[in-house]
């Protein structure tokens, strides 16, 4: 009964897009569990370069079913143009993707919620991506929430619909002087939604059960990173969902006796994107010259990425609350030339040194960071495939790292390519050939 789980293990943007798209080759399903289109993922293949906010990444492999669980949030709109936009390039996924009938929907009122409430915010804002992923999660718990099932019997929405936008304008109208939202607009837009996202709509996590009892293998890809998880990440700079190990097994409705091993994707320095604490920040020329070479752009917004050294002190956090059974780096070859090249092994907080992640935001922001210097190396590890080829420099970087993280790291990505990848070990049995 194989899950194999694959965990963004920082603040996101570690390159999950590739990595599950490699993995994907074997896969039966895979599924998303988490977050909304808030997230970006990217895969590159001999047809172009591709970009994802809602579809899973194993798109691309014929023999894959992509699977949105119960605990994302979907934007029908933007989920219809991905898939417009896979046909326009060749790709017709209309019988290899499914939706949870459970996921909740990200209604126009959400949009507006989010961006009005960040504007409010001033200096003070979260530095929300404004997809209207937290107010859609806000009514979830709120048990107000619309769910995709609900675009099955769309006519007996529409009661429902009348009271939830009445209260939401209330809100936009009265607290932040917004534009009301139009009942009949959305009444159309779910109509619209229900003829052609209705063929989607499926009992998603009984067909994963069914698959799993089957013994085929499910991918469960992860968005965002651990360091952002509503829970444990750097609260309130953190997304609304749970994308740690304990997120995939509620937000795919599976048991954790199904996953077989946990995978932590690590980039080989830090990068962040919005606001919040970031101990290892690198504010100089060296910050700005891996930001420039190594394109840290946001897939979805296109913001400047923060950018710093690798934070072990983080990274063992991490490893800590997902139990990773074995770790991915990327972008090693971003490094090469930089020399020396750190670690933050530990943290000085108010005179004393500590490697314990604070869980208050405020303590965190006093976090300076300890560094540990390595000596770079010159010789390029860019597109290597065999760990042989890697420089000694370079390797010794790899075994510091995953003697901090807490555990094997399995596969190296050298750069954005499938073949750009060196597997120290079998990172699941299924794709180790």
């Amino acid at each position: 009964m194989p899950a194999y789980a694959v965990l963004g293990a920082q603040w996101g943007d570690e390159g999950k897009g590739k990595i599950i798209d490699v993995l994907s080759r074997d896969a039966d399903i895979v599924a998303r569990f988490s977050g909304g289109n808030n997230a970006g993922h990217t895969v590159i293949n001999e047809e172009g370069k591709f970009s994802f906010h809602i579809i899973p990444c194993g798109v691309f492999w014929p023999n894959t079913m992509n699977v949105i669980g119960n605990g994302v949030v979907v934007d029908p709109d933007v989920l219809l143009d991905e898939i417009d936009n896979l046909r326009e390039r060749g790709h017709d996924i209309s019988e290899r993707l499914l939706v949870s009938e459970r996921a909740h929907l990200i209604m126009p009122y959400h949009v507006a919620l989010d961006n009005l409430s960040e504007a409010a915010l001033g200096k003070e804002a979260l530095g929300t991506t404004g997809k209207g992923i937290g107010p859609t999660y806000s009514d979830k718990a709120a048990r107000t929430g619309i769910r995709a099932a609900d675009l099955l019997d769309v006519d007996s929405l529409l009661p429902r619909l009348d009271g939830i936008i009445k209260h939401n304008n209330a809100i936009i109208t009265t607290i932040y002087g917004g534009e009301p939202i139009s009942l009949d607009d959305v009444f159309a837009k779910c109509k619209e939604w229900a003829e052609r996202l209705g063929p989607f709509i499926a009992p998603v996590e009984r067909i994963v059960h069914d698959a799993l009892k089957a013994n085929k293998n499910v991918l469960l890809e992860g968005a965002q990173g651990a360091l952002l998880d509503l829970d444990h990440g750097t609260y309130p700079f953190v997304t609304s969902s749970n994308p740690t190990i304990g997120g995939a097994c509620v937000g795919m409705g599976m048991h954790p006796r199904f996953i077989s091993q946990i995978v932590g994707v690590f980039k080989a320095y830090c990068t962040r994107v919005g606001t919040g604490p970031f101990p290892t920040e690198l504010s100089d020329e060296t910050g700005e010259a891996i930001r420039e070479l190594a394109q840290e752009f946001g897939v979805t917004t296109g913001r400047p990425r923060r950018v710093g050294w690798f934070d072990a002190v983080a990274a063992k956090f991490s490893t800590q609350i997902n139990g990773y059974t074995s770790a991915v780096l990327t972008r090693l070859d971003v490094l090469d030339d930089f020399d020396p090249v750190k670690i933050c092994t530990g943290y000085e907080l108010d005179g004393e040194i500590t490697t314990d992640f604070p869980g208050g935001v405020a303590a965190l922001e006093r976090c300076k960071p300890i560094y540990e210097e390595m000596s770079g190396w010159s010789s390029p590890t860019a597109s290597a495939t065999t760990i042989e080829e890697l420089p000694r420099e370079a390797r010794e970087y790899v075994d510091r790292l995953q003697e901090l993280i807490g555990c094997p790291i399995d596969v190296i990505s050298t750069g954005p390519h499938r073949h750009e990848t060196i597997r120290v070990r079998p990172l699941i049995d299924a794709v180790s050939a």
